[in-house]
């Protein structure tokens, strides 16, 4: 490139070629294949969050490990199952494409989806990039209180921030957004449609907590999870008296108002032995959720939502051969509101 230059710069010619490298190396766009074989990302760190390993961990699902600032420099694993015809790595005619947003639960990770359904096998999912990301094994998709001083973790910023900015920036997701959860990863998806307006087009819930301030039993039974792994529950939203206004702001009864404008959709069994169970199962927890379910519902009708459908079964309890079931009949909603098959 510097071929021709002189072997004796002047002064003011060198500092314009430093001015010159300096900006080349500030702009020069890092391409996802450069992280191929799970080989770390040799570009100078991005601020938010950076790709730091790619793993093809089978036909059409890829795993990204994540480095993020909200989770104070830790690194998680993200994955993707790719739509056909996905490439990334092509800058020049790279396609931007409708995603679904698909988040696990409590004591699960990245991989529960691809792992306990046929989510990789459905053939309708074949034009969409679809994310599962990680969210930690209690991490109730919450920039955490942590006693009032913020800070690691801070789930929610990570996903509907720094994550949602790479994958568009740099692995084909496009801006036309769905959301879909279970268990913990449904009160994700309805927390992240309400508290994000205009970012994501529809909302699933599976077996979701729902409305976790509905009685004393839904705040113990949420604060007994907050505890999981030794940890002080008070760290994530505080105190359910003294910090009423932050269990209220992660509470989706509370936000009903906020999914208004768009398609929810609401499934749940009531605890009892179910078809798809072992005889003799039942699930306090889904019975909970179950009750928290009816009264969200019955909110959203309160404050004129048009746009939900609610599938409240009856037997069944907290498992997923329902969630894969539920995501299956869900996914005509989903897609619709991405026009895809339209």
């Amino acid at each position: 490139m510097f071929a021709n230059i002189p072997t004796v710069l002047t002064p003011l010619r060198a500092r314009l070629l430093l001015v010159f490298a300096v900006l080349l190396a500030v702009l020069a766009p890092t391409a996802p294949g450069a992280v191929a074989a799970g080989k770390p990302e040799t570009g100078a760190a991005r601020p938010g969050a950076e790709v730091v390993a790619v793993t093809q961990v089978a036909d059409r699902q890829v795993d990204l490990s994540v480095r993020s600032a909200a989770l104070g420099g830790r690194t998680v694993d993200v994955r993707l199952l790719t739509p056909d015809g996905w490439n990334p790595s092509d800058r020049r005619h790279r396609q931007h494409w409708p995603t679904l947003w698909l988040l696990h639960g409590c004591c699960g990770d990245y991989t529960s989806w691809t792992s306990m359904t046929d989510v990789a096998e459905t053939d309708s999912l074949r034009d969409v990039l679809v994310v599962m990301p990680e969210a930690g094994w209690n991490g109730w998709y919450s920039d955490w209180w942590n006693h009032g001083q913020g800070g690691d973790p801070a789930w929610e910023t990570f996903h509907t921030k720094e994550l949602r900015h790479l994958l568009e920036r740099d692995w084909g997701a496009g801006s036309n957004r769905v959301v879909a959860g279970l268990s913990m990863g449904g009160q994700g998806a309805l927390l992240y449609a309400a508290r994000h307006p205009g970012m994501f087009k529809a909302t699933a819930a599976f077996s979701g907590s729902a409305h976790p301030l509905l009685n004393e039993e839904s705040i113990d039974r949420i604060m007994g999870f907050f505890a999981g792994q030794d940890n002080d529950p008070l760290r994530v939203w505080g105190d359910p008296v003294g910090q009423r206004r932050i269990w209220q702001a992660h509470d989706p009864f509370h936000l009903a108002k906020r999914l208004r404008s768009i398609p929810v959709y609401l499934s749940c069994g009531d605890g009892t032995t179910g078809p798809l169970d072992p005889p003799g199962a039942t699930s306090a927890l889904e019975a909970d959720f179950n009750r928290q379910n009816h009264a969200l519902a019955a909110e959203l009708e309160r404050v004129g939502a048009r746009h939900v459908t609610t599938n409240f079964y009856g037997p069944g309890t907290h498992g997923w051969a329902y969630w894969e079931r539920e995501l299956h009949a869900s996914l005509p909603m989903l897609l619709g509101a991405l026009g895809v098959g339209d």
